[in-house]
């Protein structure tokens, strides 16, 4: 890896670097509303490595003022065959507002954490101004906050059912999920002089075509219609029926193309591709990356979310967890893409070589940390698979969870001279490592992950997500029972006693999801209060697009079932949910005591508070 770098080794940003490349005219134009950073844990710069080794010429647009004269978007002309534009990393609600809509004070993604250099619903603002200024050029949209949108979707922060991403922008084609495959066979056939309104039938690609125009057939492909927009609008149970399908055909390997009727226009959602091969993953991460910001930035500050991971690797992509208020499977997948220990070695010693590095490693992990590897013992099992959880509401009899070759990565790095610890800071699924698929023995990996981590990759800390201590509740979030967790803590807790070290396990637990009530948070709060904790990592639910806990908050059924669910939607009970993590400070306790006595709780409040003097 080379140590020193001129702004050549960058993609291009601005007119003078493209023509510094001798570069007449661009083929594809990035928007993004992140801050450019050329490292494998940032989208655009994947997105952008990818054209860019395709043979083709790019550049990023990061972070456009869309509230001046627009120069940002006019700065590089006209690409030949279309501007890419992304949100960026995250939805850009959730980049700026807490679960109580209040605006951040910073922005992760942007020089110095400052605000304010994206706009809210980043995607839709930046291809109306490219759809007005450039109206015969393709716009192409990608990244989570279109991904998690294609479809009829709630939005949180407006507290409105929108349309797909594609109506309310009138863009001409969306590519959902990790966007590499179908976006080299977009390349290869407008190369061609293919137009890309031709093309509508590219896996993992989302298109509209007007009402009454013919759906091109494709052999072995089945369509499933969904309830329309505006049936949605009307009825609640309708937009939840819609669900079941969204999310088993976004996690199958061999989907049904699903359609949605938005006025006289036709959402089409193409099936996605079958999962990343090892060959295929690491052509991504095998890139020339420079792993650094781009130089303009230096003189702005730090970027936050670029400080936390430019010491860290990334071995695996997707999560078959299939929590329901996350988002990791709709927009990664349930079957876990693993890259080759060769790639991920390659990268290790690469950060290595960075000239700022001290000899930590801050993370060997992935959406979920222990999930590297895994996948079906018999794949044509997981080819006819449905669910959209492997472990929920028991671990898959046909799902491998060996842990050895994620020891084997974990011990490899370790042996490594320049390397003096490397963390495992990703969420890891303890669950898996305290109960076995049904009617198995025990994996004897199990343990010896557990005491691999405990002695070598932890920082002190260990952040693992009960998310809540109610069965009923963990049941709706697609969690296993808390009683896992205790069986976690004491293998946990007799490895580090043994081994001389003193570490804690920091849980994490989630108020207000649906299904919670007052009485199961202070049931939460009692639990949590006997183990000896004083609750840090808490969160308040935040509805999210393409998440089953989503679609109840806002219909008030669950999908699969469509039977009710109980949920706290106003300001004041999402409040009182939270509040009961806070059990411990004196200024709660008043309120504790009146609150359960209205529910015929009493005896948690002596468990909670004791008895009043």
């Amino acid at each position: 890896m080379k140590t020193t770098y001129s702004v050549s080794d960058w993609l291009p940003t601005t007119k003078k670097e493209v023509e510094n490349l001798g570069w007449d005219q661009l083929d594809v134009i990035l928007i993004s509303g992140d801050a450019y950073v050329d490292h494998p844990a940032f989208g655009p710069a994947v997105i952008g490595r990818i054209i860019y080794n395709a043979g083709f010429r790019i550049a990023i647009i990061a972070q456009p003022n869309w509230k001046d004269d627009l120069r940002d978007f006019k700065k590089l002309g006209t690409p030949r065959l279309f501007f890419g534009v992304t949100s960026g990393c995250m939805d850009s609600m959730v980049n700026h507002y807490t679960a109580g809509k209040r605006r951040r004070q910073n922005d992760a993604y942007t020089p110095g954490g400052e605000r304010s250099f994206r706009p809210d619903y980043a995607t839709t603002v930046y291809t109306k101004i490219l759809k007005k200024l450039y109206p015969d050029v393709p716009v192409i949209l990608g990244g989570i906050e279109a991904s998690l949108r294609r479809v009829t979707h709630y939005d949180y922060w407006s507290d409105k059912l929108k349309p797909s991403i594609l109506v309310e922008t009138q863009a001409d084609m969306l590519v959902y999920g990790m966007g590499e495959k179908p976006l080299r066979e977009v390349l290869r056939l407008m190369d061609r002089g293919v137009p890309l309104g031709s093309l509508k039938t590219i896996p993992q690609t989302a298109v509209l075509i007007k009402e009454g125009d013919k759906i091109p057939k494709v052999k072995n492909w089945n369509t499933i219609e969904l309830n329309s927009y505006e049936v949605c609008l009307k009825d609640k149970l309708k937009f939840a029926a819609n669900f079941k399908h969204i999310e088993r055909e976004a996690n199958k390997q061999f989907a049904d193309r699903l359609i949605q009727k938005h006025g006289s226009q036709l959402v089409v959602i193409n099936p996605p591709y079958q999962t990343m091969t090892e060959k295929e993953i690491d052509a991504s991460f095998d890139l020339p990356y420079t792993r650094l910001p781009h130089p303009k930035y230096e003189k702005r500050g730090v970027i936050p979310a670029y400080e936390m991971i430019r010491h860290s690797v990334n071995m695996h992509r997707g999560c078959f967890g299939g929590c329901s208020f996350c988002t990791i499977s709709a927009h990664q997948g349930k079957m876990i893409a693993s890259r080759s220990k060769r790639s991920i070695m390659n990268e290790v010693k690469a950060i290595t070589e960075m000239s700022d590095f001290k000899g930590y490693i801050s993370d060997l992990g992935g959406p979920s940390a222990n999930m590297y590897k895994m996948k079906g013992i018999d794949q044509s099992i997981c080819d006819k698979c449905v669910s959209p959880s492997c472990l929920d509401p028991t671990i898959c009899y046909n799902l491998d969870t060996g842990h050895k070759a994620m020891i084997d990565i974990y011990r490899s790095v370790d042996k490594l001279p320049e390397v003096k610890k490397a963390f495992v800071s990703s969420g890891v699924r303890y669950d898996m490592l305290v109960r076995s698929p049904s009617k198995k023995s025990p994996d004897p990996s199990h343990d010896k992950y557990i005491e691999q981590l405990a002695k070598h990759h932890v920082s002190g800390r260990l952040k693992i997500a009960p998310e809540h201590t109610s069965d009923d509740v963990l049941k709706i979030m697609r969690k296993p029972s808390f009683k896992y967790f205790y069986d976690f803590k004491a293998k946990f807790e007799a490895i580090c006693e043994k081994a001389g070290l003193k570490q804690q396990l920091i849980p994490y637990f989630i108020s207000s999801h649906p299904g919670s009530t007052s009485e199961s948070m202070a049931n939460l709060a009692c639990e949590t209060k006997d183990l000896g904790f004083h609750l840090e990592q808490v969160q308040d639910f935040t509805p999210t697009p393409m998440t089953v806990a989503t679609v109840i908050y806002y219909s008030g059924y669950h999908p699969y079932t469509l039977k009710p669910v109980y949920t706290a939607r106003s300001k004041s009970e999402k409040k009182e949910q939270h509040r009961f993590f806070f059990w411990y400070k004196k200024e709660n306790w008043n309120w504790i005591r009146n609150t359960l006595k209205k529910i015929d709780r009493v005896d948690l409040t002596e468990r909670l508070l004791g008895k009043r003097k």
